[in-house]
């Protein structure tokens, strides 16, 4: 535990790497073993639980303690960190500038060794506080879980062979998944569902069909979808009524509750869905965080479409009609930030006025005052509405995703700069005020995830991401999506609401606003969503 609270993210990562093939070899050995022992299963799930997520469980220690037991050094420190992360994301954001590629690379890897050498003291300064937590084990994991519930938790594992020589590449087979079904009374149970070549294969025609409105073939293709990962597992949660669901690989990036039954009912109309990174994160949820200001809603943004709206809103920040329309169909691709052009959105300033018609003390930020600059400045508030622009683009070395193929009107904004970006979490942000102006600099109105993952969201009852596409990002099996899901969770968020696909301006309003309504009369985060 110690090694994992010192050292950059980066190194977290290299650290607990071989420690991945260990967990496939008992996963391995408890599937092809298994006739009917209890000790294997519960084994296998508590490694597993013990396991997944891991490097992000200890860089948002590391930042919470800063946070909540921090010194003016440390705030300090904290500020020097969010200060390079800019710095690191306008640099990638807007290219080279009249630089060469080399030019232009060596100076991104010169502010990304800063921020690691940042991230390292960031935890040499929280070792002071660490206190070695007790090992998770199944049984407290088991307590958290509610009674109408059952955690099913989801890993990729490659199948160890032992009867090859050792440090053979043919020790692991293909990769497969494998579902643990963990209630909060009885044994656990399992199911090994197959090859993961098969079943990505079908999460990737799925989530194309999602995309595209003129699918006719989602319900077809949900089924296919729902027969491999959802049939076998069906069959084993019991009478639970609420599932809480920490996938893994592909399956980080659909909506369970859009699968398909062999009845023809969709998932959600018979089950409440919660996602978690892993099963220990119900222990997690056990903290209570005080939150430190009201509600907070951010929309609307003036993202610098003309002169004349500029203008009109910067004397009208209130929720009057938007004083000018700008036509232009926003530009959604392009070789770098000074290409881009994100579209005003009509329908997120009544948004804005319907969630604080039901919480009067929200404080609202919209037009020029929905800045960046602003959002950085917040203070763990209790609920943040963010209702703009996203943008995830993969490294512009590879090939473009199917997400990325044919963009839709006010789809996610793509930034595909000249110089490679490793970082994901630098492929992934939010559009605010002056987003298609200022590209020159830090505040240029392009939030990314990497500066996010600062941001002081500790005591943060619920973040709502009411944009395209804030659901997706890179996935690392074991560690999740790398992408604004991460890094809004890293900057200490309880609870995150996102969308995994472009949804129209006016169907969002509508959609929220009864969300808003549903928590108003005491549903649940959760339950107030299903609904």
């Amino acid at each position: 535990p110690l090694n994992l609270a010192i050292g950059s993210e980066r190194q977290k990562l290299a650290y607990f790497d071989p420690m991945a093939e260990d967990l496939e070899r008992l996963i391995s050995f408890q599937a092809q073993q298994d006739t009917g022992d209890s000790q294997a299963r519960d084994l296998a799930a508590t490694t597993l639980i013990q396991r997944k997520g891991r490097v992000f469980d200890a860089i948002a220690d590391n930042l919470s303690t800063l946070w909540n037991r921090s010194s003016v050094e440390d705030r300090a420190l904290l500020d020097q960190l969010k200060g390079v992360t800019s710095q690191l994301a306008a640099l990638v954001l807007k290219g080279p500038q009249g630089l060469s590629p080399a030019e232009h690379q060596a100076r991104i890897s010169k502010f990304t060794q800063q921020r690691e050498q940042l991230e390292n003291e960031v935890g040499r300064r929280s070792q002071g506080y660490y206190e070695r937590a007790d090992t998770v084990t199944l049984s407290p994991v088991k307590a958290a879980i509610p009674a109408d519930a059952v955690l099913v938790e989801f890993a990729v594992y490659r199948p160890f062979d032992p009867k090859q020589p050792n440090e053979s590449t043919k020790n692991f087979g293909d990769p497969r998944y494998i579902a643990y079904i963990i209630p909060a009374q009885g044994e656990v149970r399992w199911k090994d569902l197959g090859a993961a070549k098969g079943i990505d294969a079908a999460v990737d025609a799925f989530r194309r069909a999602l995309r595209d409105p003129q699918r006719h073939d989602i319900k077809q293709l949900s089924r296919a979808l729902d027969e491999k990962i959802m049939q076998p597992v069906r069959a084993l949660v019991g009478n639970a009524t609420h599932l809480l669901v920490s996938p893994d690989g592909q399956l980080d990036l659909i909506p369970f509750e859009a699968l398909v039954d062999p009845e023809g009912r969709y998932l959600i109309e018979r089950l409440s869905v919660t996602y978690l990174t892993t099963g220990r994160d119900l222990l997690r949820m056990q903290v209570v965080r005080a939150s430190r200001s009201g509600p907070m809603v951010i929309a609307d943004p003036a993202f610098g479409e003309s002169g004349t709206a500029a203008v009109a809103r910067a004397e009208r920040p209130g929720f009057g009609p938007r004083a000018a329309t700008n036509k232009r169909r926003s530009i959604t691709t392009a070789q770098d930030l000074s290409d881009v052009y994100f579209g005003p959105l009509n329908g997120t300033a009544q948004e804005a006025r319907a969630i604080q018609s039901l919480f009067p003390d929200a404080h609202v930020l919209t037009g020029l005052h929905a800045s960046k600059g602003a959002l950085k400045r917040i203070d763990a508030p209790s609920i943040l509405h963010i209702a703009t622009h996203g943008f995830f683009l993969q490294d512009t070395t590879e090939s473009p995703s199917p997400d990325q193929g044919k963009p839709a009107a006010n789809d996610s904004r793509s930034v595909r700069g000249a110089a490679k970006i490793e970082n994901p979490l630098l492929r992934s942000g939010l559009a605010l005020s002056g987003a298609n102006l200022n590209k020159g600099s830090s505040e240029n109105g392009i939030l990314t995830a990497l500066e996010a993952s600062n941001l002081n969201l500790w005591g943060t009852k619920l973040v709502t991401l009411s944009a395209c596409d804030t659901g997706l990002g890179e996935v690392r099996n074991g560690e999740g999506v790398y992408g604004l899901r991460r890094a809004f969770f890293l900057s200490g968020a309880e609870t995150l609401v996102m969308s995994l696909w472009p949804v129209s301006d006016d169907v969002t309003q509508e959609m929220m606003t009864r969300y808003y309504t549903g928590l108003k009369q005491g549903l649940g985060r959760g339950e107030a969503l299903h609904q």
